[in-house]
C-alpha cells in the first residue's frame, strides 16, 4: 500500500482478508489483522477459529468445519473497515468522509492548538492559510481558547471549524498569560510596563490603546497603536 492517498486507502483489501479463504490456517489472517491494529480479540478469534477447525475436523462434527471456514471469510470482511481505520498512515490527512474522518481522529486522539506543529493541523483538514495564521499569533504569545475564537479572530469558516472540532483541543498556561506574554499590555499599569523595559511613552500608548477594548494580539497592538514590533519587543 504505498503511495496510496486517503481516499484510495480504504478501497483496499488487505492481504490477510484474501488469507480467511485458507482452510484452518486462514484464520492466522486474523491473528496478525489484531496484532498490526492492537485489537487483540481479534486475534483471539483467529486463534479459535484455527484451534477450532483442527478439533472439529477430527469428531463425528466434521461436516461443521464447513460452518467454520464460511465464519472465517465472513468476519475477516466484517473488520476490514475498521482495520483499515485503525491503521490509518499518520502522514495522511483525515479523509473527506465525515464518518470515517472522525472515526479516524478520534483514533489518532485531539490536538493541542497552542502546542501542535502545522503538519498536524494540515492532517486534520484545516487549509494552510489559516494555519499559517494560528502560527504567526501563537508566536506572538496568543494562547487560543476556545473554537470560536478561532473564527472570531483568526476567520476559518464555520464550516471548517466544525470539521475540525472534535480533534482539537486548548491548553492553558496561566503564567505564560499574565506574567511572560504579549498579554501583559492588557492588564499591567503604565509603571510597569516600564519595568519590564518599554519607554514611557510606548507605556502610555499601550494604555490608551486600552480604552477600546483588550487587545487580541501583538498585530493588533500595532495597528490600534501605530507602535512599530520592535518598540514592543520587550513584550515578546
Amino acid at each position: 500500500m504505498t503511495n496510496i492517498d486517503s481516499e484510495s486507502w480504504f478501497r483496499t483489501t488487505p492481504q490477510w482478508v484474501y488469507y480467511s479463504f485458507v482452510p484452518v490456517l486462514g484464520g492466522g489472517g486474523l491473528v496478525w489483522a489484531g496484532i498490526k491494529a492492537k485489537v487483540y480479540a481479534w486475534s483471539a478469534i483467529g486463534i479459535g477459529l484455527i484451534v477450532g477447525s483442527i478439533v472439529i475436523f477430527n469428531t463425528p462434527l466434521a461436516d461443521l468445519f464447513w460452518l467454520i471456514w464460511g465464519g472465517q471469510i465472513v468476519t475477516a470482511f466484517a473488520l476490514k473497515q475498521e482495520f483499515l481505520v485503525r491503521t490509518y498512515p499518520s502522514h495522511l490527512p483525515l479523509p473527506s468522509d465525515h464518518k470515517l474522518a472522525q472515526r479516524v481522529g478520534l483514533l489518532r486522539g485531539k490536538l493541542d492548538i497552542n502546542t501542535c506543529s502545522k503538519d498536524e493541523l494540515v492532517r486534520i483538514g484545516l487549509p494552510i492559510v489559516y494555519v499559517n495564521d494560528i502560527f504567526v499569533l501563537r508566536e506572538s504569545g496568543h494562547i487560543f481558547t476556545d473554537v470560536a475564537e478561532l473564527g472570531e479572530i483568526i476567520g476559518i469558516p464555520d464550516q471548517a471549524l466544525q470539521r475540525i472540532a472534535p480533534f482539537i483541543t486548548f491548553s492553558y498556561n496561566p503564567r505564560q498569560e499574565s506574567f511572560t506574554s504579549w498579554r501583559r499590555a492588557n492588564s499591567f499599569s503604565a509603571q510597569q510596563l516600564i519595568q519590564v523595559g518599554l519607554t514611557p511613552e510606548v507605556a502610555q500608548k499601550l494604555i490608551a490603546g486600552r480604552e477600546t477594548g483588550a487587545y487580541k494580539s501583538i498585530v493588533d497592538i500595532t495597528k490600534r497603536t501605530g507602535l512599530p514590533l520592535e518598540a514592543l519587543r520587550e513584550l515578546l
